[in-house]
């Protein structure tokens, strides 16, 4: 693994008397597996949708039995203990500082950053022997900066309590509302959609705004088997209520949990890794209930819909079990997810073991929608506290679709059920364009661009730190001004230099707290991954 140049400062060695590590193994075959995932996603082509089914993927492309044994013998040479792993692609094993960094040859060290969070990470690059080096991605577990959020906003000031009804509606909030409520916590009305207190849209306000009832049944999502990506436990009752509310007392929400690695109620964290109690439990429900019932709304009718939860750690072990898992069982059509990180606080190593499976997932025919974050460009704002402009992982993946965010802004449907596309109103999602790179100036409160960025959110989007520009992102205004090339460090690093750089988002839909959807017992609107994910379902 190459290691990230940091300013952070250094605290000197990290030691610790048991950790955990995944060796990540390169697929055999690559020049294959590059050609056939083009040819299942060029129309015309004779593998044009063609999907692999349970197992061909680990049978066609995953390491041999040679690759895996060498590996496993060195670990155990260097003093490791090495255990069952999730998936063919990853080896694990267990052991102490000292032995790891024996191992792979490099050094651990403890670092504090801006906002006093230590973290631990290896300051010199991995090396392995040649006789196994040519066959590994590189190694997991090296650091714990890989703390995953999720991209929950809530709108300031007050929502309505009253029943739905015409008048409780509101203009998109000013910004002399939101300097008056951040510097003297004045609220002011917040109403928008015919929910419950005009908390929101409606299913049928969603449906009809992105022309869902028009598709058919399948634009209920009858037949289709959904999932979403969670890290944290909810409670059912919610989305039961939720779902009665708007589908009546009959509708049962046909939900199925799938726990890995004793999910977050009751982590099974990897030794030498962290699964806070204030990133599990109940941590995130708000985010999980509001993606359940976003997927609801576009598709109520759908046959299946898998929620997985994994704990929340830190190294981001447990996050890639939990796509792993979702890839073996290849049961969902759709999977999305809330939960990402700046580009800058994974390695090389993580996003090359991601993009595995997402590369499995693509050619089993299972669409990944991952939610740009919230914060405008700069997308480790609410991470590590810097004002780079960065992607999110897994976003910025190449075998994910990224997914944006717009505002409805000066459009309020209000009451009305079935309203139309506001043409020449949906936009960039910038509440009151405060998110910005701007100094401190009376247009934003003399707090500058960035404090907004986190304070109030705006639509995710960067050019990759570390991939490429696929083949499918092509078309008018793809290259601008703000395209950057691969420079073998902060610029698409896995690509080779002089290549254009992926950029998010793909898609986007309304995400904006202002104009969002009606959820129970959260306000949160960060959600348009499902909806993108759920109408690509259908």
């Amino acid at each position: 693994d190459s290691v990230s140049a940091t300013t952070d400062q250094r605290l000197g060695p990290y030691t610790s008397a048991r950790m955990s590590i995944e060796v990540s193994l390169a697929p055999q075959h690559q020049g294959a597996l590059a050609a056939e995932l083009r040819a299942a996603y060029t129309p015309g082509s004779r593998g044009y949708h063609q999907w692999l089914r349970p197992g061909q993927f680990d049978a066609r492309y995953g390491p041999s039995r040679a690759e895996r044994s060498a590996v496993t013998a060195y670990l155990r040479g260097a003093g490791l203990t090495v255990g069952r792993s999730a998936s063919p692609f990853l080896v694990s094993a267990t052991g102490s500082s000292r032995r790891i960094e024996a191992a792979f040859r490099t050094s651990l060290s403890s670092y504090r950053d801006p906002r006093g969070i230590e973290y631990f990470a290896n300051s010199t690059a991995v090396r392995l022997p040649a006789s196994i080096a040519g066959g590994v991605l590189g190694v997991v577990g090296l650091t714990n900066t890989v703390r995953e959020h999720s991209g929950t906003i809530l709108p300031r000031g007050t929502a309505r309590q009253a029943h739905a009804s015409r008048g409780c509606e509101t203009p998109y909030p000013t910004k002399h509302q939101l300097f008056r409520q951040v510097n003297q916590g004045v609220n002011f009305p917040v109403g928008y959609g015919d929910g419950p207190g005009c908390s929101g849209l409606t299913p049928s306000q969603t449906n009809s705004i992105y022309g869902a009832p028009h598709v058919g049944p399948r634009g209920k999502g009858a037949g289709v088997t959904a999932a979403v990506f969670e890290l944290s436990a909810y409670q059912q009752s919610d989305i039961d209520h939720w779902a009665q509310h708007f589908y009546g007392p009959g509708f049962a929400p046909p939900l199925t949990n799938a726990t890995v690695d004793g999910g977050p109620l009751h982590p099974d964290c990897p030794p030498g890794d962290t699964c806070p109690l204030s990133i599990n439990k109940y941590a995130g429900d708000i985010e999980v209930d509001a993606d359940i019932e976003t997927e609801l709304a576009i598709a109520p009718d759908v046959s299946h819909l898998l929620v997985y939860d994994a704990p929340n750690d830190v190294t981001g072990q447990t996050e890639l079990d939990e796509y792993t898992a979702i890839a073996r069982d290849d049961t969902a059509a759709t999977m999305s997810s809330s939960w990402s990180l700046c580009e800058n606080d994974v390695a090389a190593a993580y996003v090359e073991s991601e993009n595995v499976v997402f590369q499995q997932m693509a050619l089993q025919g299972q669409s990944a929608f991952v939610d740009d974050q919230d914060s405008g460009a700069f997308g480790c704002i609410r991470s590590d506290g810097t004002d780079i402009v960065n992607a999110q992982d897994p976003s910025a993946q190449p075998w994910v679709t990224s997914v944006g965010g717009t505002s409805l802004e000066s459009d309020n449907p209000g009451t009305n059920r079935h309203p139309s596309y506001p043409q020449g109103v949906e936009t960039v999602w910038n509440v009151d364009n405060l998110c910005s790179d701007h100094a401190a100036a009376p247009s934003n409160d003399n707090k500058g661009g960035y404090f907004w960025c986190g304070e109030t959110g705006a639509a995710g989007g960067a050019p990759s730190q570390w991939w490429g520009r696929p083949f499918y992102q092509f078309g008018p205004g793809v290259t601008s001004k703000y395209t950057t090339y691969g420079n073998g460090s902060t610029h698409c690093a896995l690509a080779s230099a002089g290549t254009p750089c992926r950029e998010t988002p793909d898609v986007s839909a309304d995400a904006d707290e202002y104009t969002g959807y009606s959820e129970y017992c959260t306000g949160n609107t960060s959600t348009p991954h499902s909806v993108c994910a759920t109408l690509g379902g259908i």
